[in-house]
């Protein structure tokens, strides 16, 4: 039978791949998160680590950091600061802002899953030789870069 919808996406496609790819890398670091007791899923684990390494921000400058909208967020805000890894402190320059920051409980568990999530990336290339990552990064930083060009 044939199908009448025409297929455009095929699992060999760039974007069917890449989707494919953050789809298991996702299902990898939720599992390593669930086996070390953390109660936190992807987004929540990725919102810690953009606090973690690149220290506090704004909400807006961190939902942009994570890739979500705004309702999310505060969403993921509100979950992270009742667990108690996470505060909300007025702005130094800007009182209708506030900054958001890790709490010592959120620094502790990011030294915790740090490991973790390290090697979690490093079995996702564990076939690639050094040359080979190193293009990879250089491909995928240059397909995301192409797509962020304004035209």
């Amino acid at each position: 039978m044939n199908n009448p919808c025409p297929v455009y996406d095929n699992p060999d496609s760039l974007g069917a791949l890449v989707g494919m790819v953050r789809s298991e890398i996702v299902r990898a670091i939720e599992s390593d998160l669930a086996a070390q007791g953390a109660d936190l899923k992807f987004t929540q684990f990725h919102v810690l680590k953009r606090l973690a390494t690149s220290g506090a921000m704004t909400a807006t400058e961190l939902a942009r950091a994570v890739d979500l909208d705004g309702g999310a967020m505060t969403r993921q805000l509100d979950q992270l600061e009742a667990k108690g890894y996470l505060r909300r402190q007025p702005h130094e320059q800007d009182r209708r802002a506030l900054r958001i920051d890790l709490t010592e409980a959120g620094v502790a568990l990011w030294k915790h899953l740090h490991e973790s999530n390290l090697a979690t990336l490093e079995r996702a290339q564990k076939g690639l030789t050094e040359d080979e990552r190193e293009k990879l990064h250089d491909y995928l930083g240059r397909v995301l870069n192409a797509l962020r060009e304004k035209d």
